[in-house]
């Protein structure tokens, strides 16, 4: 059966013209070399070399020969030489929840590709239920959630977090005063669709004080949920990076609910028997000191 190292020899001794240099050059013994190069004389069904007085040319078999496997021993070489930096050259997968996508990765990428300018990194922005099929399906190398960290086979970093405010428009309500929860779930709420993030934890909140949300409207779409709350039609509740602008634009006024501090911490999510390259290592930590 011929191998590539058959195919070594026959060049180191076409190159050499001679058996014993071809092997000083390969560092074997000058009887392997004869072994081999009888081998694949056997193989072919002729010679492949002439034996001369001092010194082995190629026959013109061996020329044909010698013309097929070199364009394969340089494909095997030019694949010896980048094997050693797969790392460098397999692209990272992430799957991001949408606020973090907006407000922290860019940042963490910018951050991190600088350290890896050449390094392809693909995400894909989803919900955070999403996210963790995602990953544990093995379709990414890291996912960034919010909300409560996922059960399973799972090491989970806790690297951000934001508060979730409550807000509506100026003149929604006739007085501003604090609304208890059960006034709260009978107003008008513009919330964001169950499986979210944002919405798991509110209704975790009133779960646990017995009341349950009945939302007006059920938003993907966050900026849809603003729009509905500065035009009057209810309450939302939203991180405090997205209604910041509407908040100092006096489009939107903060709302004060008895017993509703809301908040949601973002997570750095990895299978834990996941093998981490190099660069996924790197990139967790560009995640980390976001916390710094």
């Amino acid at each position: 059966m011929m191998t590539l190292r058959h195919f070594e020899i026959l060049r180191a001794v076409a190159e050499t013209g001679n058996f014993t240099r071809a092997a000083e050059r390969l560092y074997i013994t000058q009887s392997a070399v004869s072994h081999a190069i009888r081998e694949l004389e056997e193989k072919a069904g002729t010679a492949l070399f002439d034996r001369l007085s001092k010194s082995v040319q190629l026959t013109k078999s061996g020329r044909l020969l010698l013309e097929e496997i070199t364009p394969i021993l340089s494909s095997c070489e030019a694949l010896d030489e980048r094997i050693r930096c797969l790392e460098q050259q397999a692209p990272l997968h992430i799957v991001s929840s949408i606020t973090i996508a907006a407000f922290w990765l860019p940042k963490i990428l910018n951050a991190f590709q600088k350290d890896w300018p050449d390094l392809r990194v693909n995400v894909d922005v989803v919900s955070a239920a999403n996210a963790i099929d995602i990953l544990r399906n093995g379709n990414a190398d890291i996912a960034l959630i919010e909300g409560a960290p996922p059960q399973g086979p799972f090491k989970c970093t806790l690297f951000a977090a934001y508060p979730l405010l409550v807000v509506c428009a100026p003149d929604y309500l006739i007085t501003r005063k604090e609304l208890t929860l059960q006034e709260f779930c009978s107003k008008k709420l513009l919330l964001r669709e169950k499986g979210s993030a944002i919405r798991d934890t509110l209704d975790s909140v009133l779960y646990l004080a017995g009341h349950t949300a009945q939302p007006a409207w059920t938003s993907v779409n966050s900026l849809a949920l603003i729009e509905a709350a500065k035009a009057g039609l209810g309450i939302t509740i939203l991180p405090d990076v997205l209604v910041s602008e509407p908040l100092e634009q006096g489009k939107l006024i903060t709302l004060p609910v008895q017993d509703l501090l809301l908040r949601n911490e973002m997570y750095a999510v990895h299978h834990r028997d996941k093998y981490l390259t190099t660069p996924l290592r790197a990139l967790l930590s560009h995640i980390e000191s976001t916390m710094s």
